[in-house]
Formats: structure tokens, C-alpha cells, sequence
């Protein structure tokens, strides 16, 4: 009788310019939503970790925000928590979206990515979108960088090619049993991934700038009667005009806002929740260290 294979643990790190599908492709390969997405960039704030354990061992997933030329301390913020997450992992995974066209933002993650020591992978995502004879010239201008150790076409919306890549970047962790509880799905609290939920009604129900200056913030967290959980939250705006179209005429877009987040929350939560969301003037926020760093607290809470 053979032996089973050693398990191998270890982190990934889903790297990549925004929207490229990394939220997409871990909630996939987690079997649930746990990073909120949208068809925004800058959706994905922090670095966010998700936990697949299995008997293979355990892959510890980064999800980290999309690289791009930042223009306030939020923006700096995120890509320093992408750029930690290249340096921390033991395998980099960088997604493109393979129905763009290539660009200097792309030539830049080429040079982050080959001054790596961790092993390469990348993952021309979207394959939905692009037809094959158009895919082949893009895979053999990654190939001639002689960067990546495999180069994987999937679609994270379909899962096309997602359980080959997965396996590909498991192989490549080191050897060792599960570092963390195999019950976890993430290390970060329930707190963060609440606020996460609320402020994915806000993109959704909101166009052109006002998402990118909002910001959802956890007054107060009560256990009520009944395992009933009572959130009080705020959206935090910069501007007088964005605080009007969020609350919208006699208060009907922060209703249906919170109307969505409550019943998103009760379902990923399974249990009743009373959510009393308000939105807050909070001019220059992406600037104010101080409230940044409650905001990122959020993740340790």
C-alpha cells in the first residue's frame, strides 16, 4: 500500500491590476462569496484572506486590491497591502484580464512580478470574452517574458480552467500540514466582512465617482432578542452632493441600499438583523490616517 502524498500549505497571492477577477476566482474556488465584488475597480480595499483545507492541505489565499497609480493615502494603503502579499507568498498568481488590451499597467506587473523569488503562475482570465485565435497572440507575448513557470487561460465567471490552475498552484506550496483551524474560511472577523456586505450595496446601487469616496463604518454591534443581530452603520461620504444622491429623494436610495444590505446580511449571517444605516459627511476621508486606521482595524477586531 503506497503512501498518500505529503500535504502542502502554504499562501497565494492573487495579484493583478483591478478588475482582473481575483475576488471572483477565491470565492470560487472557496465555494462561496467571501469577498464582496463589483464590476468597479478598486472594489477590493485590503488583503483578504480565504482558507481552503482539504486533505491536500490548506491554501491560504490573498486576495489583494488591484495595482494602480494611487492617488490619495487610501489608494497608497491598498497597494501596499498588494505589494506585501507578492513579498509574503510562496506562490504568486497574477491575473489579466485577457480581453484588454495590453498596456504600461501591465508591462508594470511584469517587472513586479519577475523580481519575485516565489514561484509564477499566471492566469489569463476572462477566456469567455476573448475568441481563441485572438488569445494565442497574448499568451506567447507572456511566454517570450520567460516569467512564469505556467500560463493558464480561465474564466473565474465560468470556472473554465480554474481547478487545473488550482491544482497547479497547490503543487507548488511547500510541504507541511494545515496552519490554521480546517473549520476557518477566513481569519478575519465577521465585523469586516458585514461592512464589506453593506458597502457592496453601495457600489451596486451607485454610478461613476460617488463609490470610489464611500466608506461603511461599524457604529455599533448588539445581540438583540432572539439571536437577533442590531447593526447600527454608517456610509461615509466627502461631499454635501454625494450624501444627497445616497439618501436620494425623501430618503428612497438609502432605504433600498439598506433594504438589499439586510437581507444580503440575514443570509450570509443566518440569523434576523436589524440594520439602521445613515450616511455621514466626512469631507477629505481617504487623506485621514486616523480614520483609515479604524477602517483597517476592522480587520483584526
Amino acid at each position: 500500500m503506497t503512501d498518500p502524498p505529503p500535504q502542502r500549505t502554504g499562501a497565494i497571492a492573487l495579484v493583478g491590476r483591478p478588475n482582473a477577477g481575483k475576488s471572483t476566482l477565491m470565492n470560487r474556488w472557496l465555494g462561496q462569496k467571501l469577498a464582496i465584488v463589483s464590476d468597479k475597480p478598486q472594489t477590493t480595499r485590503h488583503r483578504l484572506i480565504g482558507l481552503l483545507t482539504d486533505d491536500s492541505g490548506q491554501a491560504i489565499f490573498l486576495d489583494t486590491p488591484g495595482i494602480h497609480r494611487p492617488l490619495h493615502h487610501l489608494n497608497r494603503q491598498m497597494v501596499w497591502h498588494a505589494l506585501d502579499a507578492m513579498k509574503e507568498a510562496d506562490v504568486v498568481c497574477l491575473l489579466v484580464d485577457a480581453a484588454a488590451r495590453f498596456g504600461k499597467g501591465d508591462a508594470y506587473m511584469l517587472d513586479l512580478v519577475f523580481k519575485l523569488e516565489a514561484a509564477k503562475i499566471l492566469a489569463l482570465n476572462k477566456i469567455d470574452r476573448v475568441r481563441k485565435p485572438g488569445l494565442l497572440p497574448l499568451m506567447q507575448r507572456y511566454s517570450t517574458a520567460e516569467i512564469f513557470d505556467e500560463i493558464v487561460p480561465i474564466s473565474a465567471l465560468s470556472g473554465d480552467g480554474c481547478d487545473a490552475l488550482l491544482e497547479l498552484l497547490r503543487q507548488r506550496l511547500p510541504e507541511g500540514p494545515p496552519i490554521y483551524d480546517p473549520e476557518l474560511l477566513t481569519t478575519q472577523p465577521e465585523r469586516y466582512y458585514v461592512a464589506e456586505r453593506i458597502r457592496e450595496q453601495v457600489l451596486q446601487q451607485t454610478r461613476d465617482e460617488l463609490p470610489f469616496a464611500t466608506a461603511v463604518v461599524i457604529d455599533s454591534w448588539e445581540e438583540g432578542a432572539a439571536e437577533r443581530l442590531v447593526l447600527y452603520a454608517s456610509i461615509l461620504v466627502e461631499r454635501p452632493g454625494q450624501k444627497k444622491i445616497l439618501i436620494g429623494r425623501g430618503g428612497q436610495q438609502i432605504k433600498e441600499i439598506g433594504t438589499r444590505a439586510r437581507l444580503d446580511l440575514e443570509e450570509f449571517l443566518g440569523r434576523p438583523v436589524y440594520l439602521d444605516l445613515r450616511v455621514r459627511l466626512e469631507p477629505g476621508w481617504r487623506e485621514n490616517r486616523h480614520l483609515l486606521a479604524r477602517l483597517e482595524s476592522g480587520l483584526r477586531e
